[in-house]
Protein backbone atom coordinates (compact mmCIF):
# COMPACT_ATOMS: atom_id res chain seq x y z
CA UNK A 1 0.00 0.00 0.00
CA UNK A 2 1.60 3.53 -1.01
CA UNK A 3 1.72 6.32 1.47
CA UNK A 4 -1.06 8.06 -0.43
CA UNK A 5 -3.12 5.83 -0.37
CA UNK A 6 -2.68 4.80 3.38
CA UNK A 7 -3.65 8.78 3.92
CA UNK A 8 -6.37 8.49 2.39
CA UNK A 9 -7.89 5.48 4.59
CA UNK A 10 -6.89 7.10 7.22
CA UNK A 11 -8.63 9.96 6.68
CA UNK A 12 -11.86 8.07 5.80
CA UNK A 13 -11.29 6.43 9.21
CA UNK A 14 -11.41 10.38 10.91
CA UNK A 15 -14.24 11.20 8.59
CA UNK A 16 -15.82 8.40 10.04
CA UNK A 17 -15.22 8.40 13.67
CA UNK A 18 -16.44 12.56 13.56
CA UNK A 19 -19.31 10.98 11.96
CA UNK A 20 -20.20 8.45 14.54
CA UNK A 21 -19.37 11.17 17.47
CA UNK A 22 -21.85 13.33 15.65
CA UNK A 23 -24.58 10.68 15.83
CA UNK A 24 -24.94 9.66 12.60
CA UNK A 25 -23.70 5.48 13.05
CA UNK A 26 -25.29 4.90 9.19
CA UNK A 27 -23.06 7.53 7.02
CA UNK A 28 -19.91 6.37 9.75
CA UNK A 29 -20.51 2.42 8.33
CA UNK A 30 -21.14 2.81 4.72
CA UNK A 31 -17.13 5.19 5.04
CA UNK A 32 -15.97 2.65 6.85
CA UNK A 33 -17.27 0.06 4.66
CA UNK A 34 -14.48 0.51 1.96
CA UNK A 35 -11.71 0.82 4.28
CA UNK A 36 -12.76 -2.15 6.33
CA UNK A 37 -12.68 -4.43 2.70
CA UNK A 38 -9.16 -2.28 1.89
CA UNK A 39 -7.57 -3.07 5.32
CA UNK A 40 -9.27 -6.16 7.10
CA UNK A 41 -6.60 -6.68 9.82
CA UNK A 42 -7.39 -3.09 11.03
CA UNK A 43 -8.71 -3.80 13.89
CA UNK A 44 -9.72 -0.01 15.20
CA UNK A 45 -11.76 0.44 11.92
CA UNK A 46 -13.36 -3.10 12.38
CA UNK A 47 -14.21 -1.80 16.23
CA UNK A 48 -15.71 2.17 14.81
CA UNK A 49 -17.62 -0.24 12.29
CA UNK A 50 -18.80 -2.64 14.33
CA UNK A 51 -20.20 0.16 16.37
CA UNK A 52 -21.81 2.14 14.22
CA UNK A 53 -23.50 -0.77 12.59
CA UNK A 54 -24.57 -1.38 16.65
CA UNK A 55 -25.83 2.22 16.69
CA UNK A 56 -27.39 2.27 13.77
CA UNK A 57 -29.42 -0.72 14.64
CA UNK A 58 -28.03 -2.70 12.32
CA UNK A 59 -27.19 -6.06 14.47
CA UNK A 60 -26.85 -8.49 11.69
CA UNK A 61 -23.67 -6.47 10.16
CA UNK A 62 -22.74 -5.42 13.83
CA UNK A 63 -22.82 -9.37 14.52
CA UNK A 64 -20.17 -10.00 12.02
CA UNK A 65 -17.62 -7.03 12.34
CA UNK A 66 -17.75 -8.27 16.41
CA UNK A 67 -17.10 -12.33 15.71
CA UNK A 68 -14.42 -10.74 12.91
CA UNK A 69 -12.79 -8.38 15.94
CA UNK A 70 -13.06 -11.70 18.19
CA UNK A 71 -10.80 -13.72 15.74
CA UNK A 72 -8.22 -11.14 15.39
CA UNK A 73 -8.10 -10.52 18.96
CA UNK A 74 -9.63 -12.94 20.97
CA UNK A 75 -8.20 -11.36 24.33
CA UNK A 76 -10.62 -8.26 23.47
CA UNK A 77 -12.95 -8.55 26.71
CA UNK A 78 -14.58 -5.25 25.64
CA UNK A 79 -15.00 -7.23 21.98
CA UNK A 80 -16.27 -10.47 23.58
CA UNK A 81 -19.14 -7.74 25.36
CA UNK A 82 -20.06 -6.24 22.75
CA UNK A 83 -20.99 -9.59 21.05
CA UNK A 84 -22.40 -10.28 23.89
CA UNK A 85 -24.69 -7.06 24.08
CA UNK A 86 -25.33 -7.60 19.93
CA UNK A 87 -26.74 -11.44 20.73
CA UNK A 88 -28.61 -10.40 23.39
CA UNK A 89 -30.37 -7.36 21.27
CA UNK A 90 -30.81 -10.17 18.45
CA UNK A 91 -33.05 -12.52 21.27
CA UNK A 92 -30.42 -15.09 21.68
CA UNK A 93 -29.58 -14.49 25.01
CA UNK A 94 -28.51 -17.93 25.03
CA UNK A 95 -25.18 -17.84 22.47
CA UNK A 96 -24.32 -14.40 24.67
CA UNK A 97 -23.62 -16.47 27.77
CA UNK A 98 -20.59 -18.08 26.48
CA UNK A 99 -18.96 -14.50 25.19
CA UNK A 100 -20.12 -13.09 28.64
CA UNK A 101 -18.33 -15.67 30.50
CA UNK A 102 -14.94 -14.82 28.75
CA UNK A 103 -15.38 -10.92 28.84
CA UNK A 104 -15.20 -11.33 32.36
CA UNK A 105 -12.37 -13.80 32.71
CA UNK A 106 -10.87 -10.66 30.81
CA UNK A 107 -11.29 -8.21 32.87
CA UNK A 108 -13.96 -6.38 30.72
CA UNK A 109 -16.63 -3.96 32.49
CA UNK A 110 -20.32 -5.49 32.84
CA UNK A 111 -21.84 -1.95 33.52
CA UNK A 112 -25.62 -2.17 31.60
CA UNK A 113 -26.34 -0.12 28.94
CA UNK A 114 -22.51 0.85 28.32
CA UNK A 115 -21.71 -0.45 24.52
CA UNK A 116 -19.21 2.31 23.08
CA UNK A 117 -15.96 1.75 24.90
CA UNK A 118 -15.01 4.55 25.67
CA UNK A 119 -11.42 6.45 24.64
Amino acid sequence: MTDESSDDLHSEYLQADLLFAMGQPAAAARRLEPLVAAEPGNEAALELLARSYFGAAQLGPAETALRRLVELAPADGWARRALARTLERQSRAEEAVAHHRMADALGAERTPGTFPRER
